[in-house]
């Protein structure tokens, strides 16, 4: 009797259960009137993956990270809403001024609450709009508006991001550490200046700005993605291979992520999934630039899509002429990644070997290989093609000094050791002219340090210099050490 089925069980019909984005965002709204905002955020995540065209959801997602504390994200929807869905959502502007008031960023805010005030003047939230309006523009203790001292935040940032994409690391970081020391969480600006440590070879301050990001905000991308590409370069494999498998579980959804995504896995290698990012923004539509161009050819070229690389070549070509014999045909996938996985000393010790065994074509390699160049390296390769000593007097003088050590050691060791050092005396107002002075002091203190005891009188001999010399710049190597 237990097995039958009633007449009424018989005739039932099965509905399937189907969750489209209305259920997520049902769901969403919930957990957000519960304030449980973890869940909220999850539920409406999944909502607009679903419905990518709904432009509420994308607002209702935006408010939900704005009560998080999530400012910048928020506003990175607002603007995709207003860009891409709907610009009549004239409401976006004053949420996106109040998440830039928020962040300090109050000329942005400002922008957008007289624009919010400018084209719906009877908007739903204009009360709210003027409140903040005086706000913004009451006076302070000196009686001056606040609104006349100026906030150059977005030129600073612009103007960083330029240096940056210039190679222009030591400028960037200058500007970048103006930045985050007035505005301690623009995590944009924390990124960035991590990467233009990383490339002029100050690892451990590159780590330090990203482990900030990752500890104070958590998922953020950028800052994932930045990391994916420190341990490529630091060769640590495995660190890489755990990354990229959490990264390749992501969606992100605006573009700016899509992107940064797909170029990221193109640097390192990971061509399908670099690939599967830059050619669906590709087929969106998405105007990018040289460097978009430059890693969706080479990801297209590296999973056997040669036609459309050459095609994206054009674009590169187009924008960029000095791009010519860099095509990723003429650049070996293998001679890439290798290149790439070096540190700044290791790849400036292979192009003076390089000089040493006259391989041009080595030389070559490195100078359009796809690594960001610092400007001691580019100028450092441009003396070494030109075997034109006089380009820059410290260039010159770092080069003089690596040729004063090979003629005495062929250690590898000791060579990466005073290119690390020899960077960093570039950096600083130091004369490098005594090339055998600083020769003679760099091999004494990593011998030193080695646990390869010499004498100072010793060193002095084999190289013609004084031992007050090699101890007054070996005095400046220990403190570069410490």
């Amino acid at each position: 009797m237990g097995k039958q089925l009633s007449k009424q069980q018989k005739n039932a019909q099965v509905v399937p259960f189907l969750q489209d984005g209305q259920y997520y965002y049902n769901k969403g709204l919930k957990a957000y009137r519960e304030q449980n905002y973890q869940k909220a955020s999850k539920y409406l995540q999944k909502a607009v993956e679903l419905d990518p065209m709904d432009p509420v959801k994308f607002s209702q997602l935006a408010t939900i990270y704005t009560d998080m504390g999530k400012y910048s994200q928020s506003n990175e929807l607002l603007s995709y809403i207003l860009d891409e869905l709907d610009k009549e959502m004239t409401e976006c502007h004053y949420f996106m001024a109040n998440n830039y008031a928020h962040l300090g960023l109050f000329q942005e805010a400002y922008k957008c609450a007289t624009e919010y005030s400018r084209i719906d003047p009877y908007g739903e939230f204009i009360e709210e709009n003027e409140d903040l309006i005086d706000l913004l523009t009451m006076e302070d203790d000196d009686e001056e508006p606040f609104l006349k001292d100026p906030d150059d935040l977005i030129l600073k940032q612009d103007a960083a991001k330029s240096l940056l994409e210039t190679s222009q690391f030591e400028e960037a970081i200058t500007l970048l550490e103006e930045i985050v020391e007035e505005y301690p969480e623009f995590w944009s600006a924390h990124n960035n200046l991590s990467l233009a440590y990383f490339y002029v070879g100050e690892v451990d301050k590159a780590k330090q700005y990203l482990q900030t990001v990752l500890e104070q905000n958590p998922g953020n991308l950028h800052a994932y993605c930045n990391l994916l590409v420190f341990y490529y370069y630091e060769r640590q494999d495995e660190k890489v291979e755990e990354i990229a498998n959490v990264l390749s579980a992501v969606h992100p959804l605006l573009l700016e992520h899509r992107y940064k995504l797909g170029a990221t896995f193109a640097l390192v290698g990971h061509y399908p999934l670099a690939y599967k990012w830059l050619r669906s923004l590709y087929k969106q539509g998405f105007e990018g630039d040289e460097v978009f161009y430059y890693w969706l050819s080479y990801s297209a070229y590296f999973t056997g899509n040669v036609t459309f690389a050459e095609q994206m070549w054009e674009r590169v070509i187009k924008e960029n002429k000095d791009k010519e014999g860099s095509e990723p045909w003429n650049v070996s996938g293998d001679a890439n990644h290798r290149v790439g996985s070096m540190t700044l000393e290791e790849r400036l010790y292979a192009i003076f070997l390089a000089v040493q065994t006259n391989n041009h074509n080595e030389i070559k390699l490195y100078q359009s290989s796809t690594v960001p160049q610092s400007q001691i390296e580019k100028e450092f390769i441009t003396l070494a093609l030109s075997n034109d000593h006089h380009i820059d007097e410290k260039i010159a003088g770092l080069y003089h000094i690596a040729e004063s050590l090979f003629a005495h050691s062929k250690q590898d060791e000791l060579f990466l050791f005073s290119f690390r050092i020899l960077t960093k005396v570039y950096k600083e107002n130091i004369s490098l002219q005594n090339h055998q002075g600083w020769a003679a002091a760099l091999e004494y203190v990593w011998r030193t340090e080695a646990n390869q005891p010499i004498t100072q009188a010793t060193i002095a001999t084999q190289y013609t210099t004084s031992v007050a010399t090699i101890g007054k710049y070996a005095k400046l190597i220990k403190n570069m050490l410490s």
